[in-house]
């Protein structure tokens, strides 16, 4: 079956940053696209300088997968995307928040927290080795026990988040920091994955096993069950065995 995945990508730094146009000529969404090709996949790209913000209804009510990846302009983004992708989440769209996405206002609305951690950006980055902490997770498919990142964006703990439902990858940093960098949730019907590599100063969305998790998490975020009651809130004027007999004064 085709899985329907639309990366978003805010798209200003490519815009901005002589150095990230460098890395990605096609924006890191179109990174993405190229590594995580497959037959499996009906790929399409948006961002937020694209007409109704790159997510109008027509693309999110035909989206299996979202991938948002965001930065710089968080507060760019309008509430009423946001009100949308929020419900199209509850009603089953699967969602994975890439790297800075944590402080987006979609990922701090969906956990309910600020999402603050500690960071640190060097010119030449910290060493990333990302542990599979949950080997027998869907998207810990095909990997091994631990890969690398040569050069990364260092996030540590704390992470200001609920506790995930799963926790698949831990990293750990050259400077000693660790980190939950791949959490998964759920929120109404939609499957939700956290993963946290990806800074935009460095290729990681170049590299072959990024391109796996990800793919692995587009797999394990696609809802096969689709006749699910859509929550609402409704009057129940009657109860469901008709009014009881009072008794008899």
């Amino acid at each position: 079956m085709t899985i329907k995945v639309t990366i978003w990508n805010e798209g200003r730094h490519e815009q901005l940053h002589k150095e990230v146009q460098e890395i990605y000529p096609d924006r890191i969404d179109g990174a993405i696209a190229a590594g995580i090709a497959h037959p499996d996949f009906e790929i399409r790209r948006g961002t937020l300088d694209d007409p109704d913000e790159g997510l109008p209804d027509s693309v999110l009510d035909d989206t299996d997968v979202l991938l948002w990846w965001g930065h710089m302009a968080h507060e760019e983004v309008s509430d009423g995307l946001i009100d949308r992708v929020q419900q199209r989440v509850l009603k089953g769209m699967g969602l994975l928040v890439l790297h800075s996405g944590h402080h987006s206002k979609l990922f701090r609305r969906l956990m309910g927290t600020n999402a603050n951690l500690s960071w640190r950006e060097t010119p030449d980055g910290d060493l990333e080795r990302v542990w599979v902490v949950n080997p027998s997770h869907p998207i810990a498919e095909g990997l091994p026990p631990y890969f690398e990142v040569n050069a990364s964006e260092m996030y540590g703990e704390p992470f200001d988040i609920p506790q995930p439902d799963e926790l698949v990858f831990i990293s750990w940093y050259s400077g000693g920091e660790v980190f939950r960098s791949g959490c998964t949730f759920q929120r109404g019907r939609g499957r939700i994955f956290f993963f946290s590599p990806g800074h935009e100063t460095y290729p990681i969305y170049h590299d072959k096993t990024v391109h796996k998790v990800i793919s692995n998490g587009i797999r394990w975020a696609r809802q096969n069950h689709t006749d699910g009651r859509i929550l609402e809130n409704w009057h129940r004027a009657e109860p469901l065995h008709g009014r009881p007999e009072r008794p008899k004064a």
